[in-house]
């Protein structure tokens, strides 16, 4: 039976459910088996071998069966020519700017973007390996074109931006990236390919953390990149085989099966942060609402542009208290869990106190404390009672 394929003539849902899928040869199955092997059958004359290949299926750590599927599946989703599945979404970045950057070579970077991010372009490839970087407000344009130089390799966005939802316009800025001869690589954390494709906008890469949305369970760990073959190639045989930043075959079958139901669970993110903003901006006690669905929002017109159907799942939000009044606050919450990471089913909030050492890069409301708060696919109603209820405990109604 050839194998099926589902291009850009299907519509996102039918891609996500049909994408990187197939019959099993061997058992007539028609869903793909976790393959847990770490080692496939070599040829007759194995001397040829490229053992540093990751072009067919050799040892795990070059690329197994499920990362392949689940590559096919994201490159299709995302509007990418290819896509290189890594271990997190850490491994992810962290393998694309291995593999570009060389000493000498000149980044600018969101201000407001992932901890690792700014770890890994403003201090250890600065430090190590002399990469020269330079953080910029990427939501504008005129700072960013100040900030090119002859030796800019790239240009590096988050959009919304982490934990700020500061919103970056992905097209001028490809635009002025290529003007320049440089590359633009974009964090689509947040949004998901869902509601922004950064490669039909204009970027080279597209970078995912697959443990938020696109896998959408809190069980499994993953990162992607999505660009042309001839840079992903590189990146596989520097980041993935020489580095060893591969993914389990069983966290690519995880993440392959929560892909499945994207869409669906995007919509509810979409719908019910869009209601929690909504709700909380009316809020007297509320110190401020960033949530870029919202017409208060700076980066509203350029979200509403770039991003479609929806503005995603995660919000952030203060209150008009001290401290211990947030921590107290967070105590008081049901349905609400607090925890790290983002785009789970259920609701996750996290409350990120003065002491950020990237407080200085971000807008002067957000210096007193506040909240990144991931709403989750629960009725709406149900988180909104939870924070009223958590409100009026603390004499905050």
């Amino acid at each position: 039976m050839p194998k099926r394929t589902y291009g850009k003539e299907y519509g996102f849902q039918t891609r996500a459910v049909h994408t990187g899928n197939d019959v099993d040869i061997e058992t007539g199955a028609i869903k793909r088996p976790i393959t847990m092997a770490n080692s496939y059958e070599l040829p007759y004359d194995p001397t040829d071998v490229n053992w540093s290949s990751a072009s067919g299926n050799l040892y795990t750590r070059n690329g197994g069966s499920n990362q392949k599927y689940l590559q096919e599946k994201l490159a299709a989703l995302e509007g990418g020519e290819d896509c290189i599945v890594l271990a997190s979404g850490v491994a992810a970045l962290s393998g694309l700017f291995f593999a570009l950057l060389e000493s000498g070579d000149h980044v600018i970077f969101s201000s407001v973007t992932y901890i690792a991010v700014y770890r890994l372009l403003n201090e250890l490839l600065n430090n190590k390996f002399h990469v020269e970087t330079t953080i910029v407000d990427t939501s504008d344009l005129e700072a960013v074109r100040r900030a090119i130089r002859p030796n800019t390799k790239l240009i590096h966005i988050e959009t919304p931006g982490n934990p700020t939802l500061t919103v970056s316009d992905i097209r001028a800025i490809a635009d002025i990236a290529h003007e320049n001869g440089s590359l633009l690589s974009v964090d689509n954390t947040f949004a998901s390919p869902f509601n922004q494709r950064p490669i039909e906008l204009g970027a080279d890469f597209t970078v995912e953390s697959l443990t938020k949305y696109i896998n959408g369970h809190g069980d499994a760990m993953g990162g992607a990149i999505i660009g042309k073959t001839k840079y992903l190639d590189i990146i596989r045989a520097q980041s993935q085989v020489n580095l060893g930043g591969t993914i389990s075959p069983f966290n690519a079958w995880l993440i392959m099966r929560g892909s499945v139901t994207l869409p669906l669970r995007m919509r509810q993110h979409n719908e019910n942060a869009l209601k929690v903003a909504r709700w909380l901006e009316k809020q007297p006690s509320v110190s401020f609402v960033a949530y870029p669905g919202l017409e208060s929002h700076k980066g509203y017109e350029t979200a509403k542009k770039q991003m479609s159907p929806g503005f995603g799942g995660v919000l952030s939000f203060g209150l008009k208290a001290d401290h211990d009044t947030h921590n107290r606050f967070v105590s008081h919450l049901k349905v609400i869990t607090s925890a790290v990471s983002l785009g789970h089913d259920e609701s996750l909030i996290v409350f990120l106190g003065e002491n950020d050492e990237r407080q200085y890069l971000y807008p002067d409301e957000f210096h007193n404390g506040f909240f990144r708060f991931s709403v989750g696919i629960e009725d709406a109603e149900d988180i909104i009672e939870d924070l009223r209820q958590a409100l009026e405990k603390e004499n905050l109604l």
